[in-house]
């Protein structure tokens, strides 16, 4: 197709604001859903779990053709998943596209990911058309999310659609935006191969199918590319373009969008910001924007059952072959035997991870609490990169520890700005900047401590604000902060699994919450179990669970006093021999319980 008749355009919103149903919408319009997929929502949420929690987690770009004014365009929608943990794989969309249809809802207005999003695509030069969705619902203010997009994104009344995507009210409005607005792409079929990478997933049948954008040149069967980052060579098998499934065709040029099947084994060497050129004759550089993944939140993922190690191994591989942000060693614990120390893109990638392998695979888990990376320099000039508390050295060889810090905006109502600074204070936070994006709206930006922002900081802001706040963060690197490991004792054996690292600061509160809760959560025993928590050897909190007490003298009925006695000596000495040998079971409620501080 000619280059000036395609548009390559994306949604981006704030979670539940109607990305995913005004998709569904536009596929209707342009008669690219097939029929059974009609009654359906959210066609392109293809996973369980995405319809459940209302997010996208893997994107999925359609090829659409709608005609305006007796010509023919070709339309090519780029889906992004819709959570800060996944921003890197948002970036690399956007670039794919010249355009993006900025969603916002009626009646919850601006909200921190949409102002992420919108400086997202601001920083890759896309045409941006905001669009206010649910106009619909009797509670919609849409004259107030109209002052706030123009007095705080700076777009003018007439740039702004009004649409229902439940009702389909405007989307004719909003396609022939898309085709007027958004440029064209630019190109040239005549130059070397230019693509860029910006998903991918396994097949067990094909190989790797890797999502492209070609910016210049064009593939077909039989090219041989090239991956810039790895310099890894493969022949093309088969070129094609999305729309519910692959559909195969003779070549992708310049300006389109679609995928490559080239005999490509793991989805590790088709890295999502690469670029794919040419083999016989490659571009210079690379396009720009290009980054390795690294994982920013670790923890221990172990089987319930201790013959289940296998099966776990099995199904992380399997997971990592369309997941290759998941990363995974072995790892063997003390107190849950082997398993693996597992490495996510945050919080919420995590939850995804442990629900599939429990869903999908079928693998009951135990997992210990989540940490960040940090670094540890010694006295004799090292630097140790840490994920795991029990890598963390003796206090003694310690020069200095940095553990990383984010950037976090936070929308809330005006009525609470109190509780919001308290707990960031609370949080170790620093406030950089407040302001009004209207009367009764504010954005603060705070710098946390990734830590602490992991933990249950939204949980809790969400409880501070009645729900009314919303979150959104990107890291800014490591900073120098005063840590130190806290180690949990059971019957004075240290449980591995239970280790944190916190700050010198809020080591006693959180030790005294820790050995709190482990008191109620493990269950008596015939002996006294004391559970301790120490810093640097040194005990600082303390809870003892006392011994379920049995009646010996239930049987004894009449005689001397004396034969009571000899029974109750019997029994002392019993609970003395227990106690040396008697082990503790601590249950799968001990690990989650050190995620929830009060």
């Amino acid at each position: 197709m000619n280059l000036s008749s395609i548009r390559n355009f994306s949604i981006i919103a704030h979670i539940d604001h109607g990305k995913s149903t005004l998709a569904d919408r536009l596929l209707e319009k342009t008669n690219s859903m097939p029929k059974k997929k009609m009654a359906e929502e959210q066609v392109l949420d293809q996973m369980d779990l995405e319809r459940e929690r209302g997010i996208t987690i893997k994107s999925h770009p359609v090829r659409m053709y709608y005609i305006l004014n007796d010509r023919e365009y070709e339309l090519h929608l780029i889906d992004t998943p819709g959570h800060v943990d996944f921003s890197y794989e948002v970036s690399r969309s956007l670039a794919a596209c010249e355009g993006a249809l900025l969603v916002v809802d009626a009646t919850q207005g601006i909200e921190a990911q949409t102002l992420a999003n919108y400086n997202l695509a601001l920083e890759n030069g896309l045409v941006l058309i905001p669009v206010i969705n649910k106009i619909d619902l009797p509670g919609s203010e849409i004259e107030r999310v109209k002052m706030q997009l123009i007095d705080t994104l700076g777009f003018s009344e007439d740039e702004i659609l009004l649409v229902s995507a439940k009702e389909g009210i405007g989307i004719d409005e909003l396609l022939e935006a898309i085709i007027t607005r958004i440029p064209p792409p630019r190109g040239s079929t005549e130059k070397s191969l230019e693509a860029l990478i910006f998903d991918a997933y396994f097949d067990s049948y094909r190989g790797v199918v890797v999502y492209t954008r070609i910016f210049n040149g064009s593939v077909r069967k039989g090219t041989k590319i090239m991956m810039m980052s790895n310099r890894g060579v493969y022949e093309v098998d088969e070129v094609g373009y999305f729309s519910f499934g692959l559909h195969p065709t003779e070549t992708l040029d310049a300006g389109e969008v679609g995928y490559i099947i080239a005999n490509i084994k793991n989805v590790k060497d088709a890295q999502v910001g690469d670029t794919i050129t040419d083999a016989d004759s490659p571009v210079e550089h690379p396009l720009p924007g290009f980054k390795r993944i690294k994982p920013m939140v670790f923890c221990g993922l172990f089987p319930q059952e201790s013959n289940g190690y296998q099966d776990l191994r099995d199904s992380l591989e399997k997971l990592q072959l369309n997941d290759p942000a998941l990363v995974f060693e072995p790892e063997n614990s003390e107190a849950l035997g082997p398993g693996f120390r597992c490495g996510f893109l945050g919080t919420l990638h995590m939850e995804i991870v442990e629900e599939r392998l429990e869903r999908e695979y079928g693998v009951k888990l135990i997992a210990t609490a989540p940490n960040v990376v940090y670094k540890v320099y010694t006295k004799d000039g090292r630097l140790i990169e840490i994920n795991n508390p029990s890598q963390f050295p003796y206090y003694s060889e310690v020069e200095k520890v940095e553990e990383p810090y984010v950037r976090v905006s936070i929308i809330s109502p005006s009525e609470f700005i109190g509780p919001v600074m308290e707990l960031c204070l609370g949080k170790r936070g620093v406030l950089i900047d407040m302001n009004y994006i209207d009367p009764i709206k504010v954005v603060f930006t705070y710098e946390l401590p990734l830590s602490e922002v992991m933990f249950d900081f939204f949980d809790k802001l969400k409880s501070v604000t009645r729900g009314y706040a919303s979150l959104d963060y990107e890291p800014i690197g490591f900073r120098e902060s005063d840590l130190v490991k806290l180690d949990i004792l059971v019957k004075g054996e240290p449980v591995d699994a239970l280790s944190i690292i916190v700050h010198r600061d809020e080591s006693e509160k959180r030790a005294r919450e820790i050995v709190k809760k482990l008191r109620a959560l493990i269950p008596r025993q015939l002996f006294e179990i004391p559970i301790q928590a120490s810093v640097n050897g040194k005990i600082i909190a303390r809870e003892n669970i006392p011994p379920i007490k049995k009646n010996v003298l239930q049987k004894c009925y009449g005689g001397d006093v004396t034969r009571k006695k000899k029974l109750l000596e019997k029994q002392k000495e019993g609970k003395k021999r227990l106690k040396q040998i008697g082990q503790v079971e601590v249950p799968q409620e001990a690990f989650l319980a050190i995620l929830k501080s009060e």
